[in-house]
């Protein structure tokens, strides 16, 4: 059958798909758009498993508020390129809007759930693989709600941070999401450190502190402010506030009245492993598999 231009554009409008595709689409189904639209969908399903594997490190992070409640979403993709694709802003953005409405923050339920095209979130996904050419991976959602204040800053899109505050107002909660995502605090304050993250840092202090010999009582000092100074590293309200590190965020809520009920931070990528390439390596590759196929030509 003859596949004409038409037939091709139409496809391509039903689907997104490349021409290509399409019109390979329409020769094995003989010119039928509803089974080319099908075969297109199981090839993209394909194209997808194959790319799975592949370490996707890159990416966006959004945030969707609506009133009371708020959520953030990590998608990632295998570039800078692609994260910065208007296909890819685009599923990014829809997903973030459906991780709201839906209120679930499970990876394996979100993808079930419905975009607000009518498509699962994974259908996009597969859809989207196929289109770009890179693995597309919808990493981790967090969600936020408080009785009192949302705070939410992004930085790009590839730092996005939430808080809760109770009291202040929406400035003083924008200007403490904005500290989070620069700052990076592991927790409120002292009681969230981890007791075994505590104790690691104390036993390395005090190896450090023992190893120049001063007397155990000395010892234990100088262990006490390290510990101390670096729990203020690590805690929101130990830190020095960004816009002016003479306050530390404690006495800049103290001032306010407010306090911060929860906080989440985002940043795209953070604990994957992401691939090193070596160019030398990678050149002398070619060249010896180039070399090792003109050997058997001969």
């Amino acid at each position: 059958m003859l596949i004409s231009a038409s037939m091709v554009k139409e496809l391509r409008e039903r689907t997104g798909a490349g021409m290509m595709d399409c019109k390979k689409a329409l020769v094995e189904t003989d010119g039928n758009l509803d089974e080319a639209g099908e075969f297109l969908r199981k090839s993209g399903r394909a194209k997808a498993d194959k790319k799975a594997s592949r370490v996707a490190a890159d990416g966006r992070v959004v945030i969707a508020i609506d009133g009371d409640k708020a959520v953030v979403v990590e998608i990632n993709s295998e570039t800078d390129f692609v994260a910065r694709d208007e296909n890819f802003v685009a599923f990014t953005n829809a997903a973030a809007v459906t991780a709201l409405a839906s209120g679930t923050t499970d990876i394996t339920a979100f993808a079930n759930e419905a975009l607000a095209d009518g498509r699962s979130v994974e259908t996009a996904r597969t859809e989207l693989v196929a289109k770009v050419g890179e693995n597309i991976s919808v990493r981790r959602i967090a969600a936020v709600k408080t009785a009192g204040l949302l705070g939410t800053y992004t930085h790009g899109a590839r730092i996005a941070a939430i808080v809760a505050l109770d009291g202040g107002d929406e400035a003083l909660a924008r200007d403490i999401a904005m500290h989070v995502a620069a700052s990076n605090p592991m927790c409120i304050d002292q009681s969230g450190v981890p007791v075994d993250e505590l104790e690691r840092e104390r036993r390395i202090l005090t190896e450090q502190a023992e190893a120049s010999g001063k007397p155990a009582d000395i010892v234990e000092k100088i262990v006490h402010g390290r510990i101390s100074k670096y729990l203020k590293e690590i805690t929101l309200l130990g830190q020095p506030f960004v816009k002016n590190p003479d306050v530390s965020i404690g006495k800049l809520l103290g001032s306010a009245g407010a306090s911060v009920t929860s906080f989440v931070r985002f940043e795209v990528g953070e604990g994957i492993e992401k691939k090193q390439e070596n160019l030398a390596d990678e050149v002398m590759k070619q060249i010896n598999d180039a070399k090792k196929g003109d050997d058997k030509t001969e």
